[in-house]
């Protein structure tokens, strides 16, 4: 501990020669002083921004100021801030100035603003502090007179304002912080026995092995200590300190040797008021003590003493009790009675090990409700070992009447509990639950839990938990709030670990409800706005994420197994809902649920993640045999997808896989949709007057009653990425139409579809005129025309393309064509007979109706006259044959 002091001190050396650095006058000597500091004294990196000297300011004493000074370590710790300070001012007699670098400079007043002070012992026990090069501690340890020394002190002030020290130790896993620190001291310290008196105020932390035992109290200290620098001896006289507003009166004294320190303090309260007891409390809690009642008495009584070296502490005995205390605000309606405490810190060996806490008795009345509770707690340092009592009830009612305590949530319901537990941290921390030796029961009766961000308040009717070794189980769980009901059973697996350490509290739960409304848990501002908000984040999804209003509780890692008769969120009504939820790490995973909804049957598997600042989702989704018209109206995610919907009705199943971000009432984000469906329209009619894009195309198809249609077994599949609904193509026949439809839409509903028509000629027969009298009934039945028709613009104001012209221009050459082939088979029919009278040896015949013989020259011509009129569409009159 004295090595250790002494680094120190060469620190404050270092420090000091800062203050002192470089001014215009003397520069040659403080430029000198500095050098043989730095480079012989110090292994880390020292720097300041700005330094002043003035010989006026507090004449006839000179001043020094330095700015933003910093100690920075080397190896092994690297890059460490081991001092900064915004401001160090010194005074000195301006004489002092005139000596030489050899000599020594004596210090007067030191004055330090903003400082941090930042002690490190790493897991190998190696100190940030240890910045003195080896050499420099030899020559330390050589008794040397004054000349050797570049500062002495002859100190008459001290001032520290508004400074941070940080003590970390890793070794013995204690982290001691002190914040805000003011400090004044005044004496004389440059004879070998003095006296200085302090004043000091600060906010004070000290956690040991995680466990934290003090967390910003208030500390204040009223002291004289006496000096002793040959024996380096510390001895508090007339000394009173307080932690928050309990005060202490200790005496003792700390003496340094070369290898350990050696202390002995005692300390106890100046007197046995229970008032003290509330003290000690902090004052954001405990209040204005003026005017309360107490009776009994509070008493704290230690014993600190031994020696402090890298394996030992001093022992330690230090009691509280308190016995038939009470105590009542004046404020307030009821009183803590019948106070019986009784606890130790005990440490009898000097091993930190060693360390343990007894509360042999905590007992206290509120009304007729007794609780009490006793244990202990040793190996406190290391695998803490836990045995603990609590047997008791208590009215949470009662606390905010008897105590001056400002819940953000009010707070209504009996506790009672009876449960035995031993344990230690490690198994906790591993999990190894049966080592775990707890049991008993505990209930809640008449719960009530209000908070404002609520509709209503959340009532618990009655939970029973019942603790057994190495299981604790949820007997009864009877929930109401608003118009919700939930009834809840199972298994937590971790309640001491999640309450002791940080874990995640697990378990496995069984779930009912009869009627669950999701407004009934969203704050009143989400479920008053939630149209307002869905519309606003539905305009602002294209161009920025949402953050989420809505978390998943991080600390959750739980399996809830559900039904429900009736799950109601925002105009939706879900019927005979169940399935699993798994939470873990901010993620809610849905397996198996389903839910009759739209007259069909709802499915789905997913996740839905508030680990992020925005949520995301990911669903496969499954719709089967639902009304088109009431998911067209209930689901706004149908609506974004086909918008065409809204005309139709009668029945539709599909399957939906997406993923996305959601917005802060996690509805989806709809410009960030990933994934793809496929549906069937299993039966539908048209309303074409619901949408403008219908009513226009049905009054651009006359031959189409759009109205009158029946559409059944329809498929299509979409997938959707970048904003935009993509359709594959899909066919389908409409009274003989054979129908081929594609495209794409966004989510602003701007469009871009093709759709052929493959149509029987007869429907353009107005279109064609004389031309299609040319078409058998046979012909006419069999031709059919291609008619593309072209879909732009938005929903709201659509652009119809259809090219009838082309249609009819095609159709009229396909006649032609039909005609010219039917010419060429009558002629080579007609061919035919004439070559197979040729062929057949006969060169006159006669006619049927005369015995004139007719030569077959003639026959061939008059056969191909007759053909090639009719070719050219030309009416020829027959000839006739007279004898």
């Amino acid at each position: 501990m004295k090595k250790a002091l002494k680094i120190i001190g060469i620190v404050i050396v270092v420090i000091i020669i800062a203050l002192i650095s470089i001014p215009f006058l003397f520069k040659n000597t403080i430029k000198d002083k500095v050098r043989y500091a730095i480079n012989r004294e110090v292994n880390a990196t020292v720097d300041f921004s700005d330094i002043s000297l003035s010989l006026f300011r507090s004449f006839p004493q000179a001043s020094v100021i330095v700015n933003e000074l910093s100690i920075i370590t080397a190896a092994p710790f690297a890059g460490d801030t081991l001092v900064f300070t915004d401001q160090l001012s010194l005074e000195m007699s301006v004489k002092e100035l005139f000596k030489d670098a050899s000599e020594p400079i004596a210090i007067n007043q030191i004055k330090i603003d903003k400082a941090f002070i930042n002690i490190k012992i790493d897991s190998l026990g190696r100190f940030n502090y240890d910045i003195a090069k080896k050499d420099s501690i030899v020559a330390s340890q050589t008794p040397q007179d004054t000349q050797g020394k570049p500062f002495i002190f002859d100190l008459q002030n001290l001032e520290i304002n508004s400074s941070r020290f940080v003590y970390d130790d890793q070794v013995a896993k204690t982290l001691f912080t002190l914040d805000s620190l003011q400090l004044t001291g005044s004496g004389d310290i440059s004879e070998q026995q003095s006296e200085v008196t302090l004043e000091a105020y600060s906010k004070i932390a000290m956690a040991i092995n995680g466990v934290e035992y003090l967390s910003n109290n208030n500390l204040a200290l009223e002291a004289v200590v006496g000096i002793d620098l040959e024996k380096q001896r510390y001895t508090f006289k007339e000394n009173t300190g307080y932690i928050n507003q309990l005060p202490l009166t200790f005496d003792g004294y700390v003496e340094v040797h070369d290898k350990d320190t050696e202390v002995d303090i005692q300390f106890k309260t100046p007197s046995s008021d229970f008032k003290n007891f509330l003290a000690v409390i902090p004052q954001t809690y405990s209040k204005n003590l003026d005017g309360i009642t107490t009776t009994g008495d509070f008493m704290v009584d230690g014993k600190v003493k031994g020696t402090v070296d890298e394996t030992t502490i001093p022992t330690m005995d230090i009691k509280i009790t308190s016995t038939n205390a009470s105590f009542k605000y004046p404020d307030l309606p009821k009183s803590v009675r019948n106070i019986n405490l009784k606890t130790s810190l005990m440490n009898t060996t000097g091993k930190v090990d060693d360390t343990y806490i007894n509360l042999d008795q905590l007992v206290f009345t509120i009304d007729q409700d007794v609780f009490s509770a006793k244990g202990n707690f040793k190996n406190i340092t290391k695998n803490m070992l836990v045995d603990m009592a609590v047997n008791g009830t208590l009215n949470l009612a009662n606390l905010e009447q008897a105590y001056p305590i400002q819940l953000e949530e009010k707070l209504r319901g009996v506790v009672k509990a009876n449960i035995i537990t031993a344990f230690d941290m490690e198994s906790l921390e591993k999990e190894n639950y049966e080592k775990i030796k707890t049991s008993g029961k505990a209930t809640l009766s008449n719960f009530e839990y209000t908070t404002p961000e609520l509709p209503d308040a959340i009532k618990v009717n009655e939970a029973l938990v019942n603790f057994k070794p190495g299981t604790i189980t949820l007997d009864k769980m009877d929930i109401a709030s608003g118009k919700s009901d939930i009834k809840a059973t199972g298994t937590i697996n971790n309640l001491l670990g999640f309450i002791f350490t940080e874990q995640k509290l697990k378990g496995n739960f069984n779930v009912q409800s009869n009627t669950f409304y999701v407004s009934d848990f969203m704050s009143q501002e989400e479920a008053a706005s939630s149209t307002t908000k869905k519309a606003a984040e539905k305009e602002s999804s294209s161009s920025s994420p949402s953050s989420s209003d809505f978390k998943i509780p991080s600390f959750l890692d739980a399996t809830l197994a559900f039904t429900a008769n009736t799950v109601v969120y925002d105009n939706l009504n879900l019927k005979n809902a169940k399935g699993v939820v798994k939470i873990k790490e901010e993620t809610a995973s849905l397996e198996n649920v389903t839910s009759s909804l739209f007259d069909g049957v709802i499915s789905l598997d997913g996740n839905v993640s508030t680990k992020s600042q925005t949520p995301t989702f990911g669903m496969k989704l499954n719709l089967d045999n639902i009304d088109i018209a009431k998911s067209f109206e209930g689901m706004e995610l149908l609506r974004s997808l086909a918008p065409i919907a809204k005309a139709l009705t009668g029945m539709l199943s599909t399957d939906l896989e997406l993923k996305g971000n959601l917005t802060s009432d996690l509805s989806p984000q709809l410009n960030t949709l990933k994934g793809n469906a496929l549906a069937e329209i299993l039966n539908a009619k048209v309303n074409s007057s619901e949408t403008k894009l219908l009513s226009k195309l049905d009054g651009a198809l006359s031959f189409i009653d759009l109205d009158n249609l029946d559409l059944k077994d329809i498929k299509t599949a979409l997938n959707f990425d970048d904003g935009k609904i993509n359709v594959k193509p899909f066919n389908f026949e409409v009274k003989g139409i054979k129908i081929t439809a594609q495209g794409n839409h966004s989510f602003t509903n701007e469009m871009n579809y093709t759709v052929a028509l493959d149509l029987p000629a007869k429907y353009l027969g107005d279109d064609l005129g004389s031309t299609i009298s040319q078409l058998s009934e046979e012909d006419l039945s069999k031709m059919t025309v291609a008619l593309p028709i072209g879909i732009s613009g938005n929903f709201s104001d659509p652009v119809i393309n259809l090219n009838t012209k082309a249609a009819v221009k095609q159709l009229t050459q396909q006649i032609v064509a039909t005609q010219k082939d039917k010419a060429k088979d009558k002629l080579v029919n007609k061919g035919k007979g004439v070559l197979s009278d040729v062929l057949g040896g006969a060169s006159t015949k006669k006619d049927s109706t005369t015995s004139t013989p007719v030569k077959v020259e003639d026959k061939v011509k008059e056969a191909a006259k007759d053909i090639l009129g009719g070719f050219f569409g030309k009416k020829k009159k027959k000839d006739t044959v007279k004898n």
